[in-house]
């Protein structure tokens, strides 16, 4: 299994943002998290990717125990993440932001040592063009990120995140602010990086975009999972169309 958490909680004061909640993505799966405002999806994504330590439970990748690591040692084991607010360089250009996703998992002492600084010069350059194209920007790579377009920028913060070369890629409401178009490419650009092999996990309010390109949907309500299954399945689940979805999918 790629990433499995068990019993994760997060408790600030009183409040029980997550609560005893558990799950996993196995290699190659493409996997949706919803549920309602206030539900624990960004908190259970801080969790995983370790922005926020858990009070209780555990995070496994590749059978690894990385329960409370720093962000960016998760990040160099291949979990990279994109942000509800985007974390891009307005005053760098395309390329130079991707760049630097590229240089924040490629470490400088060993790699030097073994390789030198022109080989790790150049395993950065490749990974920044490689994750343009993957999204389509590399046409832009000159340009300040202050100059894109809001549905450009966010498709540099997933280039950013693809520079690091993940094992699964964590999107946090990347359709958010995205038109009835826009919101259908980036449909068809998870879906292509999900077809060379790249595991995702998605948080994402779109219920169209979520249902038409996950293959399974854990759902949150106040901080608990209430179902885990496939599109199918989830939009039949009694308790979610109650919490979350309502009649119209059923």
């Amino acid at each position: 299994m790629l990433l499995e958490f068990n019993g994760l909680a997060r408790r600030f004061g009183g409040l029980s943002a997550i609560d005893n909640v558990c799950g996993h993505v196995a290699k190659g799966e493409l996997v949706g998290l919803i549920g309602p405002n206030g539900a624990g999806k960004t908190t259970l994504f801080n969790l995983i990717t370790g922005f926020v330590p858990p009070s209780s439970g555990s995070v496994r990748l590749n059978g690894r125990d990385i329960t409370g690591w720093a962000p960016h040692k998760i990040a160099r084991l291949g979990v990279a993440r994109t942000f509800q607010n985007l974390r891009i360089f307005p005053n760098m250009t395309v390329f130079d932001n991707t760049s630097v996703a590229a240089t924040g998992v490629i470490g400088q002492g060993l790699f030097e040592t073994i390789f030198g600084s022109g080989a790790r010069a150049r395993l950065i350059s490749e990974r920044s063009w490689q994750a343009l194209e993957q999204v389509g920007l590399q046409h832009l790579a000159d340009q300040l990120a202050a100059n894109l377009s809001y549905g450009q920028r966010k498709y540099l913060e997933i280039a950013r995140a693809l520079a690091m070369a993940p094992q699964l890629l964590i999107l946090d409401e990347p359709a958010a602010g995205l038109n009835d178009t826009e919101t259908a490419e980036l449909a068809a650009c998870i879906r292509r990086l999900h077809g060379e092999g790249l595991s995702v996990m998605l948080v994402e309010h779109d219920m169209n975009l979520v249902m038409s390109v996950c293959q399974r949907i854990i759902v949150l309500a106040s901080g608990k999972k209430i179902a885990d299954g496939s599109p199918n399945e989830v939009r039949g689940d009694a308790a979610v169309l109650e919490s979350y979805l309502g009649t119209e999918w059923a």
